[in-house]
């Protein structure tokens, strides 16, 4: 991760040009003095714009002209300089190890410089290394927060992203029980209507019938997850969510087979819904793939656990492996979502799907 705005570089730049400058008109020193004032100057300019030398490098390469000067006890301000250059190593170099070792070189410019002071002069060493310290900590510390602020904006857009997805597969899964469900209903009614139109008209009629109960009780579900989708603004309308008690006239509806063991106001209504959406989409599938099967369901809830078998007895068509199982991906979504689990495939007397969810839902 780099955080390194341009005009940070400009300022840099600009304030090492600035303190060359200020420095000779203030003590211009002799000849030779200027001359490693403005080697100093250029390459911590040129530092800052291409990172061409490792840190600990620049960093002698500035510091070794300012310790040079400094030592006669002339151009001190030059010292102003480490301070720039503890600036720039604090936030460019990536590499903690190199970090620390050019801030220590800036650190220590000061020191070296009035340890090699001759006799009678003398100028505030110790300020110069707090100064100096100063830069480089405060530098360290605002990239490592900016730094930190950004990565904590990735992991946020990640977790956006993972969540968009997450309420995706739910609409999906949504979708597909309420439409998917509706529709293969109302399918089946049509086509048993169309077989028998001609010789029994009744046993049509009463297909039609059933296939229009069908439809309408889809769209007012649809009707349900779309108010809640757009945030509950029809809360005061919309149906109940259904749940385990709603799966004996849905079992009726279907032809099945119920027994249920327990109380089924147990278990949360979200366990509830989990356990009536993954009962629907097995007796859809056993209409859809076992017509002339026998369905038993069977629910039993205790303290902990709700078991839910959905047992088709007969001959089922065989499957096509081309076709999307979308349905028993949503059951298994929908389970592991409450923290319990799914099976689904052949047994010996036909199709079997069994979800076990315990009663309180994930923590």
């Amino acid at each position: 991760m780099r955080v390194e705005p341009v005009g940070l570089r400009v300022g840099l730049g600009a304030s090492a040009a600035v303190v060359g400058v200020l420095t000779a008109l203030v003590d211009p020193g002799r000849p030779a003095e200027l001359g490693w004032l403005t080697l100093a100057v250029v390459v911590l300019a040129a530092g800052v714009w291409v990172p061409w030398l490792p840190s600990p490098v620049l960093a002698l390469a500035v510091a070794a002209p300012v310790v040079l000067v400094a030592r006669s006890g002339q151009l001190e301000q030059m010292l102003f300089l480490c301070a720039l250059l503890g600036l720039v190593v604090a936030w460019f170099e990536t590499a903690q190890l190199r970090a620390i070792t050019a801030g220590l070189v800036c650190v220590a410019a000061p020191v070296v410089a009035y340890a090699l002071l001759p006799p009678g002069e003398h100028f505030g060493a110790l300020s110069w290394v707090l100064g100096v310290a100063f830069a480089v900590v405060s530098g360290r510390l605002v990239r490592r927060q900016l730094e930190l602020s950004e990565r904590l904006q990735e992991a946020q857009r990640e977790l956006a992203a993972v969540a968009i997805a997450e309420e995706r597969r739910r609409i999906a899964r949504d979708v597909h029980d309420l439409v998917g469900h509706g529709l293969a209903a109302v399918l089946l009614h049509l086509t048993g209507a169309r077989h028998v139109l001609r010789r029994d008209p009744d046993a049509a009629d009463a297909a039609l019938a059933e296939a229009e109960t069908a439809g309408r009780r889809s769209m007012a579900e649809l009707r349900s997850v779309m108010a809640l989708l757009r945030g509950g603004d029809d809360s005061g309308t919309d149906a109940p969510l259904p749940g385990l008690a709603d799966v004996a006239p849905l079992a009726e509806r279907s032809g099945a087979q119920l027994v249920v063991e327990g109380d089924v106001d147990r278990p949360e209504p979200a366990v509830g819904l989990v356990a009536y959406r993954i009962v629907a989409e097995a007796l859809t599938n056993a209409r859809r793939h076992a017509p002339q099967a026998r369905t038993h369901v069977r629910l039993a809830v205790t303290d902990a656990l709700v078991t839910v078998d959905v047992t088709s007895l007969g001959a089922t068509a065989p499957a096509d492996d081309d076709r999307p199982r979308y349905g028993l991906v949503g059951m298994r979504e929908r389970a592991e979502i409450v923290g319990g689990t799914v099976e689904a495939g052949p047994s010996p007397e036909g199709w079997r799907v069994r979800a076990e969810l315990p009663c309180g839902g994930a923590r």
